[in-house]
């Protein structure tokens, strides 16, 4: 079976980064929320520790925790971290995404 999502090595240097800095665990909590300017919106979060019924997917020591509800509306994805002229940000890839918009953190399906 196919990974449920899967964490870019940049996507987990990132991550690994700011929690080290913030002093926090390498856990990165990727939740979907109703909004945006396409219907939903990721957000972002430092986790302290995973809840009991995420998914969890691992890369170099750094978790992506998403709970079960975000699931449904992104699995497959890609979450990598991204740096251009316009900025540096996470960035997902779903394939479930029907539309999105400019500022690349809402979707609709």
């Amino acid at each position: 079976m196919a990974e449920p999502l899967i964490l870019t090595p940049s996507a987990a240097a990132r991550v690994a980064a700011i929690a080290q800095r913030q002093g926090k665990p390498a856990i990165l909590r990727l939740a979907v929320e109703g909004g945006g300017c396409s219907g939903f919106q990721y957000k972002f979060d430092l986790a302290e520790t995973p809840e009991s019924d995420d998914t969890v997917t691992e890369r170099d020591g750094v978790q992506l925790v998403v709970d079960p509800i975000s699931l449904d509306l992104i699995a497959g994805s890609t979450v990598d971290f991204v740096e251009s002229l316009g900025g540096a940000a996470f960035k997902v890839e779903n394939p479930q995404a029907a539309a999105g918009c400019g500022c690349g953190s809402s979707f609709g399906i």
